[in-house]
């Protein structure tokens, strides 16, 4: 008996055969397939159907590429469906030369370019990611984007988020000693009372119970990033009790993602700049599933025409943090119901820092005296 599996002597000869004889579901990024062309067009590769994921952000070469990833049989490619799915309203691709993105317009992807020259496209017209309260933030730039039954039945989006009053609230952050955004390095924007808020807000969520792998902190740019990550270090990365978030990461670098809870800082208090493109406010907007928490400079914001969709809704609700301590995660309420105790109103940065400093003790305290009765 042939057995040409086991005549193979090497991992990489093994894998090839897998791939070229037996596979049927094969996954790569665009990236891969332009590296790895040569190789697997050599091996004999051949596939029927392409589909491709986030097709938005792609450029458009690399888009065309693994259409070609082998070779034609009798003058004729083999290639029989193509699916592009993708989202021209989230960021396009990234492109770093300055000119060739504007004056080549290279940022534009081929699934965009189908689109603009009025290719026939299928539109999901409901959305399943988030509270239907949350979409609303978003669903404007939408042709009726609606919500999934699930949306409004299952448990998790019908619950309130424990130890906050609301889903989704916008918190003003004034100067800290004088100070809003910084610069230490050209581009290299930073806020230091937002990156403290966000911290102490997430070390807030950890104390209630909040698992630490269901919430995110996001930025616009990368200096609030790095910052955010150092205030992490600092305060809660050796720390067992509040451990480190999911991911701390910028918005552009977080699209195609989610996570249940996204604490999301602005950063900016002189200008809007580069959130004034409606495509990173949706990417920004549409992260979260239960919990989304925005600090950033209110007037500033607000007065941008582009953000105003989402920014009238959002100011609708008060622009400073209301917590309700005495909850813990899970918690029974319903979203939307008003607890029967008044919500703890928190008015700026430091006040947030020393609640949770002195929640922090009380916790610590509480379990060393449950451990000695033990």
């Amino acid at each position: 008996e042939f057995r040409a599996f086991e005549l193979l002597r090497s991992g990489l000869d093994r894998s090839k055969y897998l791939l070229v004889k037996e596979a049927k579901i094969i996954a790569m990024t665009c990236t891969h397939a332009a590296l790895k062309r040569h190789d697997l067009v050599d091996l004999g590769f051949k596939y029927d159907n392409i589909l491709m994921e986030e097709a938005a952000q792609i450029l458009e070469i690399e888009t065309f590429i693994p259409l070609l990833l082998q070779n034609p049989e009798d003058g004729f490619s083999r290639l029989k469906r193509w699916i592009m799915i993708g989202d021209h309203h989230q960021l396009p691709p990234v492109i770093k030369n300055m000119a060739f993105q504007k004056y080549s317009n290279m940022e534009q992807s081929l699934f965009t370019r189908f689109v603009r020259l009025g290719v026939p496209t299928v539109d999901l017209d409901a959305q399943g990611r988030a509270r239907a309260s949350l979409c609303n933030l978003y669903n404007w730039r939408y042709k009726s984007l609606g919500n999934l039954p699930h949306v409004q039945l299952l448990p998790e989006f019908r619950t309130a988020n424990a130890g906050l009053l609301y889903d989704c609230q916008l918190i003003n952050v004034d100067d800290f000693n004088g100070i809003g955004e910084s610069e230490p390095n050209p581009y290299f924007y930073q806020n230091l009372a937002e990156a403290e808020y966000a911290v102490a807000l997430f070390m807030y969520m950890r104390l209630l119970g909040y698992p630490a792998n269901r919430i995110s902190i996001l930025t616009t740019y990368n200096g609030q990033k790095h910052l955010i990550r150092d205030i992490i270090n600092q305060r809660c990365g050796n720390n067992p009790v509040i451990g480190q978030p999911s991911k701390v990461t910028t918005v552009d670098r977080f699209q195609g993602q989610q996570n249940d809870y996204i604490i999301l800082s602005l950063v900016r208090t002189k200008a809007v700049g580069h959130l004034r493109d409606v495509r990173r406010l949706v990417v920004a907007m549409s992260r979260a599933r239960l919990g989304l928490y925005i600090f950033a400079r209110v007037s500033l914001f607000q007065n941008c025409f582009e953000l105003t969709p989402a920014f009238n809704q959002l100011t609708a609700r008060p622009l400073r943090l209301h917590i309700l301590p005495n909850e813990s995660f899970p918690t029974q309420r319903m979203n939307g119901e008003m607890p029967p105790y008044p919500a703890q109103v928190i008015k700026n940065m430091p006040e947030m820092a020393m609640f949770v400093y002195d929640m922090y003790l009380h916790m610590m305290r509480t379990s060393q005296q449950y451990q000695y009765r033990q």
